[in-house]
């Protein structure tokens, strides 16, 4: 398969464009939906191998420009696949930070990091997935029984960002190693509780590395069976199915039955809803793009606290580029990325959490989801 890349000119363009996404199913990368393509906007699309050559062509007779941003995604799949998955990559000292790694390797390295860190990091059930596999979620805190804010990071919402998974691990594994000696890292702890949760859509991880790797909803089965996948960050009760959604099971964002349809939704939404007072910070950690994303994906109108959500984004991006000069985009969803309805992000701040983020991780389409192992790293260490 190939990657291209597309700046369309004209309406004419952009319609035949989504008259080929919809007719030919192109997995399109950037925007989600055939609608959201727009003249003068970035366009990264996925063209099975089969079709490259009649879409070029087609593209060529339409005289569309494009450029081939990936010429080959299995070999970069390949490549982040790790080479061998045996006992010793399992342990924690031994447990290797810049790999990506299965959901197998990440239970293990759970249950390792509580048994090794157990006066500052708890481990705790949040609930069962479709496939009827646990959901756990970390707790990092000192002094656990004294009253604090809480600060709360998921990853892995969307399956096939497989970066995330590797942020979110990478995170705890910082905090631990360097709460005694880095002062920031220790008043941090001294006035937050931290709730990280590596894999949010462990069915759909799993089924990334054993089936397709681009692979981004849950596993629930609809119509008999007959496709599968709900987006579960289009799941959630924030305006939910009106905007950036598709009601077709088949598609990338399908958004649900209905609001909370989903297992996994319902077990955060529960347990969010239980700590509603004490959250002041949701974090959901995403690729790819390179954003800083505030509230709202679903209308323009900016939340009332919108000047300081984007005052500290601001400052985010900022530390974040003094570290390798990687640029991040900060804005609400809906002006600098696309619309979408029914995320996570929008419905914490909903519910009253002020500072609710999306990270869209590295990189900007030159691998997109396919993010190559040698840059887990550099896209962590300037996130952390």
């Amino acid at each position: 398969d190939q990657v291209l890349h597309i700046v369309p000119e004209t309406l004419q363009q952009v319609q035949h464009l989504q008259h080929l996404c919809s007719t030919l199913l192109l997995d399109l990368w950037r925007p989600l939906l055939p609608e959201d393509i727009w003249a003068g906007e970035d366009l990264h699309i996925r063209i099975p191998a089969p079709v490259v050559q009649e879409v070029k062509d087609s593209l060529d007779q339409h005289m569309i420009s494009y450029k081939v941003l990936i010429p080959d995604v299995q070999e970069l799949v390949d490549q982040s696949m790790p080479r061998e998955t045996s006992s010793h990559r399992q342990v924690p000292e031994g447990y290797v930070y810049t790999q990506y790694h299965s959901m197998e390797e990440i239970y293990q390295w759970m249950i390792q990091i509580e048994k090794n860190n157990s006066e500052l990091v708890t481990k705790h059930y949040l609930g069962k997935t479709i496939e009827n596999r646990t959901i756990y979620y970390l707790q990092i805190s000192q002094s656990p029984n004294k009253p604090k804010k809480i600060i709360w990071m998921d990853c892995g919402i969307h399956a096939r960002e497989w970066i995330s998974p590797a942020f979110c691990q990478w995170f705890v594994k910082e905090i631990l190693q360097n709460y005694k000696s880095d002062p920031k890292i220790s008043r941090f702890l001294e006035n937050w509780h931290i709730y990280v949760l590596p894999v949010f859509n462990i069915d759909g991880y799993v089924y990334s590395w054993e089936k397709d790797r681009l692979w981004r909803k849950n596993r629930a089965p609809h119509k008999n069976g007959t496709c599968y996948g709900t987006d579960l960050n289009r799941n959630f009760n924030s305006s939910w199915g009106s905007v950036g959604v598709s009601y077709n099971c088949s598609s990338e964002i399908f958004c649900g039955s209905g609001p909370e349809s989903e297992p996994e939704t319902r077990a955060l939404v529960h347990f969010i809803k239980r700590r509603m007072s004490d959250i002041v910070c949701y974090l959901t950690i995403h690729s790819y793009g390179q954003n800083i994303l505030t509230p709202y994906g679903f209308t323009n109108k900016p939340p009332s606290n919108s000047e300081e959500l984007i005052h500290v984004a601001e400052k985010a991006a900022a530390a974040l580029m003094g570290k390798y000069g990687t640029r991040y985009e900060v804005g609400s969803t809906s002006l600098i990325l696309y619309n979408n309805s029914g995320s996570s992000r929008d419905w914490a701040h909903m519910i009253g959490i002020p500072f609710s983020y999306t990270f869209e991780l590295r990189d900007k389409g030159t691998h997109g989801f396919v993010l190559p192992p040698e840059q887990i790293q550099p896209t962590c260490e300037e996130t952390m």
